[in-house]
């Protein structure tokens, strides 16, 4: 049985990313356009579940496949799509004892814009951050072992601090910045 657990940031979460990038950079190799740290780990001073996030942006969503042998080489467990079209999603890791998820999208895909903007609009929003992490500790705690009742419980601050977050995006770039 999976046990949600939601701990305080780890500094070592950022050389965590970096570790896990270069072993999917190394695998993935000519298909891979970016790799970006998302998610609580991605945030410094958010409570986290302690597994590292990646968003890899390949040129071909459908050669990804292909690499699925070399992937479960390296101990990560393919998922396919898991629920979001046109997304590959890999687990590094057991479904009990997760490391990472690797969450891979073709460059241009939209998850790819509203990802990069919720892990920024935290960064820039250490307020908005706490009151996630606060949150996030509370469910841990009510809902050892029920994800989907942990999902449920964040669906609604999420999904506003997402919309928020796209709105700031485009202001941000309209003034330059």
């Amino acid at each position: 049985m999976r046990t949600i657990e939601v701990i305080p940031y780890d500094d070592g979460w950022p050389a965590r990313f970096r570790e896990i990038a270069g072993e999917v950079a190394g695998i993935l190799a000519d298909e891979i356009v970016a790799v970006h740290h998302i998610g609580s780990t991605a945030v410094p001073g958010l409570a986290a579940k302690p597994i590292i996030d990646l968003l890899v942006e390949v040129r071909d969503i459908a050669r990804v496949d292909g690499y699925n042998p070399a992937i479960e080489a390296h101990g990560y467990l393919p998922k396919g799509e898991h629920g979001i079209p046109g997304r590959r999603f890999f687990i590094k890791g057991s479904e009990e004892d997760r490391l990472a998820h690797v969450h891979i999208f073709a460059q241009g895909d939209p998850a790819i814009g509203r990802h990069l903007a919720f892990r920024d609009y935290l960064l820039r929003h250490p307020a908005e951050a706490a009151a996630y992490g606060r949150l996030k500790v509370e469910l841990a705690r009510k809902h050892p072992h029920d994800i989907e009742a942990y999902m449920d419980g964040k669906r609604e601050l999420v999904e506003r601090v997402e919309a928020e977050a796209l709105v700031w995006r485009v202001e941000e770039k309209g003034a330059g910045r």
